[in-house]
């Protein structure tokens, strides 16, 4: 199937006017039932499975009826993958780049339907839908020019320098195992997928049944663009019965996620002495020194706390701010965070869209209602917003935020931030570190060198500086990743695509053996080595 077979509308919805809410009638128009009916035709799944229904977030209608994948279908997808994963690594890495290449002018020729199909999904808005498309098709740029580079066999100074000849050679692991979450359904996928399909690696791939479609849609362009279809399988679940079957025959896993998923399937892989990779929850942090240009900064707090309506794993839950400055800062952070447009369209109208289930709406209302019972102050936002859809709710900032409440610790993964004070750099490090999780950071200053030393300092696996979280989440040539309880392991860069392959050393000795020769007694040979060890480390060899 191709992507002219049937595909959804571009959407010509806007917002309303006077100031009236703006949503979205229906998502029918933009979604037809034929397109969803021959997407689901891809997923791994017995002819009498079960199905649940998945609703859009936007307008409560129910998407599709998602047929749900058991223990079989999953052993069946791996058994597929397996099969065809070994014509895909014998291709040459060339071959395997241009099908990435092929793929990313594929993302962008379908920018409209990939669009509304995120929306849809996870009721963000436009733009944020749109960052995730820069994302992917970046990620295909860079591992299709990259690729040969990172996976070319490696010569490595052997024992004794050209008599022993050695060289590091990389081999795809096999079936890779591929979990993915439901707030980035295209950029988490293709950020995954991408280097582990150009290593000569195949791919089960467990997509969150909320956004299923859009792994489903992105996995035909990739197919269109070349990829053997046998290579991506698609499987469907609940997390707790598919995701253990997935873990449970892949040669690696990749996953993103909860910290607390993330640890059972740490403990699953290493049961079975399989390698994975995970990326998890966070609570960053935002801090904005007394010479930051407060303009930039405020308009970077906004995108830091507020994108995707908070649910991004590098998205900003607390906001330090530094005294000199505490008052002009907020004061505008707090008219700006008011004035945007909280909607459910399927174009730019909206600067906020909605929340992607109840369970994610119900956990922002805990948070920010137990804040409010102990003290806290709300300074913007703080309550649903019905009259647009049922899952909105307005952007919140939350001032005299204590230890008392749940959240100051807890990751809420919605649109909520809390404000703190703070006097010097040592004390907004030890109140940034003060958190079981290490994803993203965020400095805001005028001065290099103290932007350097405080991202030194900071135990985050990405730490941006004057921007929010896009320059190091964006630059895909750069490991990205989590300390702590935010994860193991990194995506993007060498890491990125070295973790979905086996190096194999390979020695070649030339000349001599290294034990005794030509009659040399042990003795004697030892006393040789014993020269040439000391001389080798005389003369520097490494």
């Amino acid at each position: 199937m191709t992507t002219s077979d049937v595909t959804p509308q571009a959407s010509s919805s806007t917002a309303s006017a006077l100031g009236r809410p703006a949503r979205l009638e229906s998502i029918r128009p933009h979604l037809p039932r034929e397109f969803v009916a021959r997407l689901v035709e891809d997923v791994v799944v017995g002819s009498a499975a079960a199905t649940t229904p998945i609703s859009a977030p936007l307008t409560g209608e129910v998407i599709v009826e998602l047929p749900q994948s058991g223990p079989g279908d999953v052993r069946l997808a791996f058994q597929k993958a397996r099969a065809a994963q070994p014509t895909w690594a014998a291709r040459p890495v060339g071959e395997r780049a241009a099908v990435l290449r092929r793929f990313h002018d594929l993302l962008l020729d379908n920018e409209p339907h990939l669009l509304n199909l995120i929306q849809i999904e996870t009721g963000k808005a436009r733009l944020h839908a749109y960052e995730e498309l820069a994302g992917s098709v970046t990620t295909c740029r860079h591992y299709a020019a990259a690729a040969a580079g990172y996976l070319r066999p490696r010569r490595r100074l052997g024992i004794i320098p050209m008599l022993t000849k050695v060289s590091e050679v990389r081999h795809p692991k096999g079936v890779v195992g591929l979990i993915t979450p439901w707030n980035y359904p295209l950029t988490l996928v293709v950020m995954d997928i991408v280097p582990a399909l150009v290593a000569g690696n195949a791919v089960v791939h467990k997509p969150d049944n909320a956004t299923t479609l859009t792994a489903l849609y992105t996995r035909q362009l990739a197919v269109q663009a070349g990829l053997p279809a046998d290579t991506w399988q698609i499987v469907t679940g609940e997390g707790p019965i598919t995701g253990p079957a997935v873990v449970d025959h892949a040669d690696y896993v990749a996953f993103t996620g909860s910290t607390r998923t993330g640890r059972q399937v740490a403990q699953q892989a290493a049961g079975r002495l399989v390698g994975c990779s995970l990326e998890l929850g966070g609570k960053n942090a935002m801090i904005v020194f007394d010479d930051a240009d407060l303009d930039k900064a405020v308009q970077g707090a906004v995108r830091g706390c507020f994108s995707s309506a908070g649910q991004l794993c590098v998205s900003f839950e607390r906001l330090y701010l530094h005294y000199s400055i505490h008052d002009a800062f907020l004061e505008r952070f707090v008219t700006e965070t008011k004035a945007l447009r909280l909607g459910g369209t399927l174009d730019y109208a909206c600067d906020i869209g909605s929340l992607t289930s109840t369970k994610q709406l119900e956990t922002v209302t805990i948070h920010v209602e137990d804040a409010r019972a102990k003290g806290a102050k709300v300074l913007a936002g703080g309550r649903r917003r019905p009259d647009i859809g049922s899952l909105f709710y307005e952007p919140t900032i939350l001032s005299g935020v204590t230890p008392a409440m749940t959240a100051y610790t807890d990751e809420t993964f919605g649109p909520v931030v809390s404000v703190y004070g703070f006097k010097n750099e040592a004390e907004v490090v030890e109140a940034a570190n003060r958190t079981k999780y290490g994803l993203n950071a965020s400095v805001w200053t005028r001065d290099t060198k103290r932007a350097m030393e405080t991202a030194l300092r900071l135990r985050t696996g990405m730490v941006n500086v004057n921007e929010a979280y896009a320059a190091a989440f964006g630059s895909v040539a750069a490991e990205i990743g989590g300390m702590g309880d935010s994860g193991l392991g990194r995506r993007n860069g060498a890491e990125g695509i070295h973790r979905y392959t086996e190096v194999q050393a390979v020695a070649r000795q030339t000349f001599v053996p290294l034990a005794p020769w030509f009659g040399f007694s042990a003795e004697k040979y030892t006393k040789q080595m014993t020269f040439a060890l000391r001389l080798l480390k005389r003369i520097g060899v490494r």
